[in-house]
């Protein structure tokens, strides 16, 4: 009847390890199953090609692979997935081993009243001297076990949060990657155009010294004149470290570095922008909540709450399995045996010093926090939004007076250049008109820059900014922009400063 015990109880064990181990592996499936779908930031993009800008979303795609800072994200949440199968692990069999030697000189009744045990199965209980060697192996399964289950929950949600902080940190990446990008070209069209005004500008100082040199003109003149050269070389050491700094910022971030040295502008004219795509604004209020930085707050809450579950959880008693079996084997022959042993045990924490309750009322108020954590995540998203698109709109206007201001000022241009071959104007006047183009232009270009910075900052606000995005932006910038192989001083009816210099040397 004994062995017939022992067999029922070990089938009773293999079955529940069976389902309970079963169990398990299909939450451990469903876990790894997340529903938080892979960046579309990190598909792989090809380099543009030669000649063209450096591309953007190749930039990006190298940053993705060069950063530091999410290079440490990415293993941070891979070190967060690790708490999944640590959670299962609280629900399978936990099975221990231990062997040990000991030896024992005892003082008992055996030693104190050996005549009273004479035969010879007490000799060495009587010496008072045991040596014992014994190994056993214990086998634990929870039963029911409340906290370890809902520790489970909360390791999912922890994992989903690590993603999102990954999302942040690519999100927050490409939003830098961009600036540096759009500094650098920006730099980079300010450097030329500057280069070009000082030439104009160092023209018209040697055309007014040279008025004053025949008495023509007077000395302000010159000094006027040398003071705008000066003002212009300024601004273009500026611009030259503006340049180095942003291609710096790419360098670091990419772990590449850009080229901008064979671009200049073209026709701003033709710039055509999608104004439609921003004007409904209640559509984009209403994605507030995609933000990534909502949705990893509210992911948090989440977390939170799990914990604050778990910590309720250890009010529950627990119910475990235990089965061990063991082996003693003494120089006593009393002391050796053989034991199988399982049993059911329940455990309850009844009272331990107001720890449980402490423990659960922190948890509340760290979900409590949470809470407001999403409301306040929330708010900053709308105000982003809101700005982004009042920064849109007043672009937008900026940019149609200035290509007015644009067209004007070339026309004017045009008309100074026939008023001095008729005489009516000199050549002081045609050079103020190109230098005052010159500067239209850098102003246009820094309100390019800025549109396509709220514009893509305001895709990031709604949770939608991907590779698409990039690509837009590449298009509009490859549209205003030209090889230094083509005259960089094109523009519609704009003439070029060999004409100027033609009309400088004319008797």
């Amino acid at each position: 009847m004994r062995r017939v015990s022992k067999k029922k109880t070990l089938l009773v064990l293999t079955l529940w390890m069976m389902y309970s181990g079963a169990a398990v592996q299909a939450m451990a499936s469903d876990i790894g199953e997340s529903t938080w779908r892979r960046s579309a930031l990190s598909e792989e993009v090809p380099p543009g090609r030669p000649g063209d800008l450096p591309s953007l979303p190749h930039l990006l795609s190298l940053a993705l692979k060069n950063d530091s800072q999410l290079a440490r994200q990415r293993y941070r949440m891979q070190a967060t997935r690790q708490e999944i199968p640590k959670a299962t692990a609280g629900l399978k069999p936990q099975v221990s081993a231990n062997i040990g030697y000991s030896y024992q000189q005892a003082d008992n009744i055996y030693t104190d009243n050996p005549e009273r045990y004479p035969d010879e199965v007490y000799d060495d209980r009587v010496s008072g001297v045991t040596d014992d060697t014994y190994w056993q192996v214990e086998l634990s399964q929870p039963l029911f076990n409340l906290e370890r289950w809902k520790g489970i929950d909360r390791a999912r949600e922890e994992v989903d949060a690590a993603l999102l902080e990954v999302a942040v940190t690519e999100r927050d990446l490409a939003l830098e990657v961009v600036s540096a990008y759009l500094d650098a070209y920006l730099a980079s069209s300010k450097k030329g155009l500057l280069e070009a005004k000082e030439e104009s500008l160092a023209l018209q100082r040697r055309q007014s010294q040279r008025a004053y040199e025949l008495g023509l003109g007077d000395r302000i003149n010159v000094m006027e004149a040398q003071a705008r050269l000066d003002q212009t070389v300024a601004d273009q050491v500026e611009a030259e470290n503006e340049l180095d700094n942003a291609l710096s910022d790419l360098q670091r971030l990419t772990g590449r570095l850009a080229d901008f040295s064979g671009m200049a502008l073209g026709d701003l004219e033709s710039v055509e922008l999608d104004r439609q795509h921003h004007a409904q604004r209640q559509r984009w209020l209403e994605r507030a909540d995609d933000n990534v930085q909502v949705l990893l707050a509210r992911q948090q809450y989440e977390v939170a709450r799990r914990d604050t579950e778990v910590r309720r959880a250890s009010r529950y008693p627990q119910l475990n399995l235990n089965l061990s079996y063991g082996d003693r084997r003494s120089s006593d022959e009393l002391r050796r045996s053989r034991d199988l042993t399982a049993s059911v045990e329940l455990s309850a924490d009844l009272y331990r010093g107001g720890y449980t309750t402490a423990n659960i009322r922190q948890g509340e108020l760290t979900n409590l926090a949470g809470r407001e954590a999403v409301f306040n995540e929330s708010r900053l998203a709308t105000v982003e939004i809101q700005r982004r698109l009042r920064n849109l709109e007043g672009g937008f206007r900026r940019l149609d007076a200035l290509s007015r201001s644009i067209e004007s000022s070339g026309l004017f241009l045009q008309a100074a250049i026939l008023g001095e071959d008729l005489g009516l104007r000199d050549l002081v006047d045609v050079i103020d008109a190109r230098a005052e183009l010159y500067d239209l232009r850098i102003r246009f270009v820094e309100v390019i820059c800025q549109h396509i910075a709220d514009r893509l900052n305001l895709e990031a606000a709604v949770g939608d900014l991907d590779t698409a995005d990039l690509f837009d932006a590449m298009s509009l910038l490859q549209r205003i922009t030209t090889s230094k192989a083509d005259d960089v001083r094109r523009t519609a009816g704009t003439p070029s400063l060999s004409d100027i210099k033609d009309v400088y040397a004319s008797p």
